[in-house]
């Protein structure tokens, strides 16, 4: 769904500006020698605050390219001192996170570009796996979830075409009795919850790991 834009967007970011990073050098520097877990198209942000909030020994770099909901995203993380926000496109990835730096990278509920034609725009597309690989480190997972069974189908397919090792799939989280029900939930979950609509949900390692 796209997002109105906001009159006020530009004062409501600088009013939080001390959670964004706007190069890479800045990121590594707040990061430091934490653990480091990322999320791509963090959205309006609960799960990444969540998350951030719930593990004081990570540093969480949160992705998204949408001004009008990454502002929202960093004003629910006010105080949280262990994440930061970055203004960008998935395919720059590689150029924020050095090789091999981040032990968790979370993909929520990402855009499922319906049309074949589309499918190089998903974000478990052979293309953007390749970049992933890259930054994940040893034993580092992709945590992957969506509503959408097309998408879900999808990102198995990509994954062992590309040689990953599939760690769990699931094609209704929150009927698996295995479920950590501990885990956070973003605002696109809660609402599928609501609905009684299944969630899929993949972890999955490089195989070079």
């Amino acid at each position: 769904m796209r997002m109105r834009r906001k009159k006020n967007l530009i004062p409501r970011l600088n009013a939080v500006k001390e959670l964004f990073a706007a190069a890479p050098e800045e990121l590594r520097a707040a990061a430091g020698d934490k653990r480091l877990w990322a999320e791509l198209g963090c959205g309006m942000g609960s799960f990444a605050a969540r998350t951030a909030r719930a593990n004081p020994g990570i540093f969480y770099a949160a992705f998204e390219r949408v001004p009008e909901a990454i502002v929202v995203a960093a004003e629910k993380s006010a105080g949280i001192p262990n994440i930061r926000f970055i203004c960008r496109d998935a395919r720059e990835l590689d150029q924020w996170l050095p090789s091999g730096a981040a032990e968790r990278l979370f993909i929520l509920f990402c855009d499922p570009w319906h049309k074949k034609k589309q499918s190089k725009r998903r974000l478990t597309h052979r293309d953007f796996l390749k970049i992933y690989a890259e930054i994940l480190s040893k034993d580092g997972e992709l945590v992957f979830k969506t509503d959408n069974t097309p998408l879900f189908e999808f990102t198995l397919e990509e994954l062992k075409a590309s040689g990953w090792n599939i760690l769990t799939a699931a094609d209704d989280w929150h009927g698996d009795p295995s479920r950590d029900k501990d885990e956070p939930v973003s605002e696109y979950e809660s609402r599928f919850i609501e609905k009684g609509q299944a969630i899929g949900r993949i972890t999955a390692r490089p195989n070079s790991k």
